[in-house]
């Protein structure tokens, strides 16, 4: 038996919320001004786009930065967790050198840093190895041969990226909880041996995200390196643009070619976030994958129903 309405039942009525319909309209208005405003810009040539996207010396530029990039952030990550340990020693000499060397790479700009590693055959005619203080020496080059630009860029973005990486792993670190140090060394492990075995496989949880960021920072970065001649992808842009006066042109392709890559990059970056992140939560999120195949799933038709029986009871005697 149903129940009979009564005056004091409360019908829900959803709360309007125009603002949230005009907004949107808005923005999307704003975004198609903005396509068709460079779609039918006549100073826009997206010939010359198409024509150097894929051009040999865009190509040679791209295979370069991505060296550029893996190398720097090999390097500055390894010496990223020798610097952390190091400011988490308890050697005073040690944190202190540490210390030192994050406030001096932080605390000067990028670009400032590239310049000077360019120019350290100002400073130095040769690069020697011997003793101190005598006329004895073991092995000299000129430093332009040694340190050429290639290098100088590798040098600076590597150090400069190792003091803000060293930072990253420090934090992480320090999110470890106190009593797995502690345990660790009841057992009798080294130092050494429970920051690489105990603490660190922790602290990747929290190190992960940021050193992704930080991946896709230096990927940009090494256009700074511009400055001193090194034929990465924005490098070799200038040059096209500066015989073709296509400046916007090749600027267009230089951005389409770091929005590519930097996508490429944030995919691992998800699944490494996903792999460290299994103790911290009971469900991870699906990733993009598992959700297209459960939409899918929901879409394939369901199996057909069973067809009625007519079932007879018989009672016996």
């Amino acid at each position: 038996m149903g129940t009979a309405a009564t005056d004091d039942d409360v019908e829900a009525i959803p709360l309007r919320r125009p603002w949230r319909y005009i907004s949107a309209v808005a923005v999307l208005a704003v975004v198609v001004w903005f396509v068709v405003a460079v779609a039918t810009n006549p100073n826009l040539d997206f010939g010359a786009v198409g024509e150097f996207l894929f051009d040999a010396r865009i190509l040679e530029g791209v295979w370069l930065t991505i060296l550029i990039t893996v190398i720097s952030m090999l390097v500055s990550t390894l010496l990223a967790v020798v610097i952390a340990a190091m400011r988490l020693s308890p050697n005073p000499v040690l944190m202190s050198v540490a210390w030192f060397y994050v406030w001096a790479f932080r605390g000067t700009p990028v670009l400032v840093q590239i310049v000077l590693w360019g120019y350290l055959g100002l400073l130095f005619d040769q690069i020697r190895l011997g003793i101190p203080l005598t006329e004895v020496v073991f092995w000299a080059i000129d430093t332009n041969t040694l340190v050429t630009p290639f290098i100088a860029g590798l040098l600076a973005l590597t150090l400069n990226q190792a003091a803000y990486s060293s930072e990253i792993v420090r934090a992480g670190m320090m999110s470890v909880d106190e009593g797995q140090r502690e345990a660790a060394y009841s057992l009798g492990m080294s130092p050494l041996y429970t920051f690489r075995r105990v603490l660190l496989p922790q602290a990747m949880r929290v190190i992960i995200p940021p050193m992704g960021n930080e991946l896709i920072s230096m990927l940009k970065n090494t256009s700074l390196l511009s400055v001193i001649a090194v034929m990465e992808l924005y490098t070799q842009a200038q040059v096209i643009s500066s015989s073709n006066l296509k400046q916007v042109e090749l600027l267009i392709v230089v951005s389409l070619w770091y929005l590519f890559m930097t996508s490429v990059l944030s995919v691992p970056q998800y699944y490494l976030e996903r792999r460290f992140g299994r103790g911290s939560s009971r469900n991870l999120p699906p990733t993009p994958l598992q959700r297209l195949r459960a939409a899918l799933d929901r879409r394939k038709p369901g199996p057909p129903p069973a067809p009625p029986t007519n079932a007879v009871e018989v009672i016996g005697a």
